[in-house]
C-alpha cells in the first residue's frame, strides 16, 4: 500500500475572500499522520479546529461552507481539491479569517504552494476506500446526481448542462488523479450575470474580480446593470466578448466550467474522510449534492470499517504465542483474556481470544444462560492494545499498563462459549509519552460485537540499578 504524505515546510499565501472580501494569510503546515485534513482560526479565542468533514457542512450557496461550535470556514473546496490532487493526506490550514483566499477561482496556485513546500512520504500507510458496490444519490429537486462505481483508480466525470445559449452542455473527465495539476487545477469558478447580480444585491462576492471568476452573459446587460457590475469590479470599461463572456478574460479550455465543477467535486468529496478507489460519475454537480453523497459516502465507510473483519491463515503460526504474550503482559489467568497475535505494526495490532465453556465467569453470568461480560470484552481489546503499546519500550515486563479514559462504547452481539473473538485496535493518534490512543473493535461469527475509544498509559514499575 501506498504511504501516506504531507509537505516538508509550512507556506503562506495571501489574498482576499471571494464572498466576504476580507483579506485573509493562509498557511499549508505540516501534520502528523492519521491527521486529514483541519482548518484553523488562528485570528479566535483558542484557535479552534474545525476538521475537513461532511458532519460540519452547514451551507452550500456559492460554495462549502463549514461550522463547528459556531466556528465557520466558507469556501474550502477549491483548497481541499489541491491536497486531494497533490495526492497529500494530512495538513493544516491556518487561516487568519473565515474563508480561503479565492486567488484566481482556481485551485492553481495552492498547487503551486504546495510543490513550494515539498511533499513528504510518511511511515503509515494511505486508508484507500475501495468501491465494491455501486453507490448513489440523487437530489431530486435539481435532478442531480452522483454515481460512485468500482474502478482501478480514482477517477472523475462531471456532465453539466447550465440550460443557456451562451454555455449549454459540458462534459469532463479526470482518468487519474495524478493529471490534476495539469488538467484541473486551473479551471477557474464561474457565474452567471443573473446571479451575479443577485449576488451583489446581497452583498456577496466582495473579494470579486474578472481575475478570479469568469462571467457568462445569459442575459441582456442594462445601462444601470452595467455601472453596477464596473462599480462592483473596479473597472472604467466592461463589455462582452462574442464568445458571450464579460471583459477579456481568456478562457482555459472550452469546458473549463465543466472542468471547474469536477475541481469542485473533488474537494466536496474529500470531505468523506478517505481517498477512494472508484469512479465518480457526477450529472450536474453542485456542492449540495456534492456533500449530501460526501456525507452517504462517509457513513458507509465508517460502517464497513467497523464491519470488516481482520482476515489472517490460521493455519500460519501466529506472530506471538501465549507465551511470548505472557512475556509483555503483566495480566495472569484468570484474567489475560488473549491468547495469541496474529498481526503487529507500528500502528495496529490483532488479537485472538478463544471463548470456552472453562472461563470462570461463566459460572455466574449466567447459571445456565452464558454470556461473556460486555466489560471483560473492553478489558480483552484493552489487552491487546497493551501488546500494541509494550512493543514500543525496550523492556515491556518493566512497565504496568492503567486506562485514562474509555469512550464510544458499544455492544453488537452477544459472545457465548464456542465463539473466537478476533480484536483489532489502530492508533487515533501517534504514541507520546506512554500514552496510547486507540479505537478498538471485537469481531465473531464474521460481525462486530463490541467496539470502545480507549486510552491508555504505560507506567514503569522497576527501576534500573
Amino acid at each position: 500500500m501506498a504511504k501516506q504524505r504531507t509537505i516538508a515546510n509550512e507556506v503562506t499565501l495571501t489574498g482576499v475572500g471571494l464572498h466576504t472580501g476580507e483579506k485573509v494569510t493562509m498557511k499549508f503546515v505540516p501534520a502528523t499522520e492519521n491527521h486529514g485534513f483541519a482548518f484553523k482560526r488562528v485570528d479566535l479565542e483558542g484557535e479552534p479546529i474545525i476538521e475537513a468533514d461532511a458532519n460540519y457542512v452547514v451551507n452550500t450557496q456559492r460554495g462549502t461552507n463549514l461550522e463547528k461550535r459556531g466556528v465557520k470556514i466558507q469556501t474550502s473546496e477549491h483548497v481541499l481539491a489541491a491536497l486531494v490532487g497533490m495526492e497529500i493526506d494530512n495538513v493544516l490550514i491556518e487561516l487568519d479569517a473565515p474563508e480561503p483566499p479565492i486567488m484566481d477561482g482556481s485551485s492553481k496556485f495552492f498547487v503551486e504552494a504546495l510543490e513550494k513546500a515539498g511533499i513528504v512520504e510518511q511511515d503509515a500507510e494511505r486508508e484507500e476506500y475501495v468501491v465494491k458496490e455501486v453507490i448513489t444519490y440523487k437530489d431530486e429537486a435539481s435532478g442531480s446526481d452522483i454515481t460512485l462505481i468500482p474502478a482501478e483508480d480514482y477517477k472523475i466525470t462531471t456532465m453539466v448542462d447550465f440550460g443557456t445559449k451562451v454555455l449549454g452542455t459540458q462534459n469532463a473527465t479526470l482518468e487519474k488523479i495524478a493529471d490534476f495539476k495539469s488538467e484541473i487545477a486551473d479551471a477557474r469558478t464561474f457565474s452567471f450575470l443573473h446571479e451575479l447580480e443577485m449576488l451583489l444585491e446581497n452583498g456577496l462576492i466582495k473579494g470579486g474580480d474578472l481575475n478570479n471568476a469568469i462571467v457568462y452573459v445569459d442575459k441582456e446587460i442594462s445601462a444601470p446593470t452595467m455601472k453596477k457590475l464596473e462599480k462592483a469590479f473596479n473597472k472604467k470599461k466592461l463589455s462582452v466578448k462574442p464568445n458571450g463572456i464579460l471583459d477579456n478574460l481568456t478562457l482555459h479550455q472550452p469546458n473549463e466550467a465543466a472542468r471547474h465543477k469536477l475541481l469542485d467535486v473533488i474537494g466536496d468529496l474529500a470531505l468523506a474522510g478517505t481517498r477512494i478507489k472508484g469512479k465518480v460519475i457526477a450529472n450536474k454537480p453542485g456542492h449540495y449534492v456534492n456533500t449530501q453523497f460526501a456525507k452517504k459516502l462517509s457513513k458507509i465507510i465508517k460502517l464497513e470499517k467497523r464491519n470488516k473483519v481482520p482476515k489472517f491463515d490460521l493455519n500460519q503460526p501466529p506472530l506471538m504465542d501465549i507465551t511470548q504474550i505472557m512475556k509483555m503482559l503483566p495480566h495472569r489467568p484468570p484474567f489475560l483474556l488473549v491468547d495469541k497475535i496474529m498481526e503487529l505494526s507500528d500502528s495496529h495490532v490483532v488479537g485472538v481470544k478463544n471463548v470456552t465453556m472453562n472461563e470462570p465467569f461463566f459460572v455466574g453470568h449466567f447459571p445456565g444462560a452464558p454470556v461473556m461480560p460486555g466489560v471483560l470484552q473492553v478489558e480483552a481489546m484493552a489487552q491487546t492494545g497493551g501488546i500494541l503499546v509494550l512493543n514500543t519500550v525496550p523492556d515491556p515486563e518493566n512497565y504496568l499498563t492503567f486506562f485514562m479514559k474509555i469512550d464510544n462504547v458499544k455492544f453488537k452481539q452477544q459472545v457465548v462459549p464456542g465463539d473466537t473473538l478476533i480484536f483489532k485496535c489502530d492508533l487515533i493518534s501517534p504514541i507520546r509519552r506512554g500514552i496510547c490512543h486507540m479505537q478498538a473493535y471485537a469481531y465473531a461469527n464474521g460481525k462486530l460485537v463490541s467496539e470502545a475509544e480507549l486510552m491508555a498509559q504505560i507506567v514503569k514499575t522497576k527501576q534500573e540499578d
